[in-house]
């Protein structure tokens, strides 16, 4: 089965995990002496972790090896991972892991050799093979590896855009009688006769012309009023809308879990408790 590095086998690991990262953990034996420390940790095709890195530093000397991850006890609170039974002489034993390099099945096999305590009864069989035969070395032991989740309520403070009304323009027309007044001229024709006076009757005969048919002519006018309508703008209308800010305050009574530990007379460093376990 290949295994692949676990920022190969997934680039966003550390968001896959809540944040937290088993790289650069510190490497401590059970009785508290640093070993070296984690550099990288190789899953399986489906995604299992089986081995964790470790760049070993005994008596000055470096050297990197696999440990399978059965073997180690995470402890996030204290930056820590607990290696259980990991001896100086287990790392010499150990073939060194090289970043370049390809773990094979046989690799695989001189690693698991060295962590075998005794004789297990197992007969390796390469084509049988399978990590659940060694669960002590690949099986995650509950333990120290149960991770459990403390919850909490919180406010949440959304804002909906709703339809409350609206306002609808409109016109209509109202009619009303209009009254205007426009002084206008007639002309009339007056005739009067006048008695001639005494100095007026005797005409002289030169002057006489008697005629017959038409002697004067007056034209007659007179004004009409000429009444039409035209339209004028006599108001203007503008329509625009304002927002109008207000501050809302909702109460609302949440709940939060709270750890509750009881541990009798046994001392419990409990460290860092929001820093979730990724393995």
């Amino acid at each position: 089965m290949p295994l692949y590095k676990l920022e190969e086998f997934d680039q966003n690991y550390r968001e896959t995990f809540g944040g937290s990262d088993v790289k650069a953990l510190d490497v401590y034996t059970e009785s508290g002496m640093r070993i070296g420390s984690v550099v990288d940790t190789l899953v399986d095709q489906n995604g299992r972790f089986r081995y964790i890195v470790i760049d070993t530093s005994y008596d000055s000397a470096s050297k990197k090896i696999l440990l399978p991850i059965g073997l180690s006890r995470i402890n996030y609170p204290a930056k820590r991972v607990y290696v259980d039974g990991l001896s100086k002489e287990q790392v010499e034993r150990l073939p060194e892991y090289r970043e370049d390099m390809v773990v094979g099945e046989d690799f695989e096999e001189r690693v698991r050799s060295v962590y075998r305590s005794g004789n297990n009864g197992l007969k390796y069989n390469r084509d049988t093979y399978s990590y659940q035969q060694e669960p002590n070395l690949y099986q995650l032991d509950d333990q120290y590896h149960q991770t459990f989740r403390l919850y909490e309520e919180r406010l949440i403070a959304n804002k909906n855009r709703v339809k409350t009304g609206e306002v609808a323009l409109g016109k209509h027309i109202e009619t009303q009688t209009a009254r205007v007044k426009v002084p206008i001229e007639k002309e009339r024709v007056i005739i009067e006769r006048v008695s001639p006076t005494a100095s007026d009757r005797v005409v002289d005969p030169q002057e006489i012309k008697f005629s017959e048919g038409e002697v004067a002519r007056i034209e007659v006018y007179e004004e009409t009023p000429q009444i039409h309508k035209e339209a004028f703008v006599r108001e203007e209308i503008r329509v625009k809308k304002v927002v109008d800010r207000d501050t809302v305050e909702a109460q609302e009574t949440i709940r939060r879990e709270e750890l509750d530990i009881d541990t009798g007379d046994l001392r419990v460093n409990e460290g860092n408790i929001n820093r979730p376990d990724i393995i």
